[in-house]
Formats: structure tokens, sequence, C-alpha cells
């Protein structure tokens, strides 16, 4: 992934694609910038992270340009987290999300709300990366709750 992510930047400069080359780099920013505050080696799960904080505050920043109507920015946000899912493994339909978390449910029977961080270390395990986190956290509480 980390040579993906080299080669399609050099890529992008070949081809001048100016908004590519701006979000990879962004992103490489963001991978030394992790690399430095907390000491860790760049690869391919460090990579995983920055990329899913990177979709997630831009996933943020489409909600407030929806209240200001923006779409110009929506439309520049949104090409924005395509280019970045590019750099994401082969994510779970929901479906299969769905089975990954009723398996978890069969193996730690929850009693209650209580069990939700259990549930959402077991979920950081083994969906992180290849699922919305955010979309796991409703599914489980949602459950919860049943």
């Amino acid at each position: 992934m980390i040579e993906k992510l080299e080669k399609d930047m050099i890529s992008a400069m070949k081809n001048q694609e100016k908004d590519r080359l701006t979000v990879i780099r962004m992103v490489k920013a963001a991978l030394k910038q992790e690399q430095i505050d907390h000491k860790k080696e760049i690869n391919d799960d460090l990579l995983v992270d920055v990329v899913n904080k990177q979709i997630k505050m831009r996933k943020d920043s489409i909600v407030e340009f929806e209240k200001g109507n923006r779409q110009d920015l929506i439309d520049k946000t949104e090409a924005e987290i395509a280019v970045l899912k590019e750099y994401l493994p082969e994510q779970l339909s929901r479906e299969e999300m769905l089975k990954v978390i009723d398996e978890m449910f069969a193996e730690v029977k929850p009693e209650g709300p209580k069990d939700m961080g259990k549930l959402m270390g077991m979920a950081q395990g083994k969906l992180k990366g290849k699922a919305d986190m955010g979309e796991v956290s409703a599914i489980i509480k949602e459950k919860l709750q049943a």
C-alpha cells in the first residue's frame, strides 16, 4: 500500500492531476506526523488508520458544507474521499459485516449496553479498515438495545 501511494504520487505529478496529488500529499504528511508523534513505524496498518481519520474528517466537513448549502465544496470533498478509499483494504459488504457482528454477539453473549466496550474492542480487531467503524458502532448499539 505504501508503495502504491508513492507510485500514485509520481503518476499524479506526471499527469498533472492537482487534486489527486494534493490528497496524496496530505496522506503522506499525516503518515509522517503520526510516525513522529507516536514513534510508530510506517506500515500498511498505520496507513489504514491515517486514511480512515482523513475520511472521517472529510465526512464531518461534508455535514457542515450541507448546512451551508455549498455543493461545490461537497463535490470536491467527495472526490477526495474517493481518492482516499483507494488506499483502504477491500471493504466488507453490509451482510458480511452483520455476519461478523452476529458471531461476536454469539461469542460474548452481551447482557446489555454495559458490554458495548467489550464488543467494540473485538470489532476493532476484526473489522478495522474493512468496515466503517461508525456504522459498526451504530449496529452494535442497535442490537444491544433490542
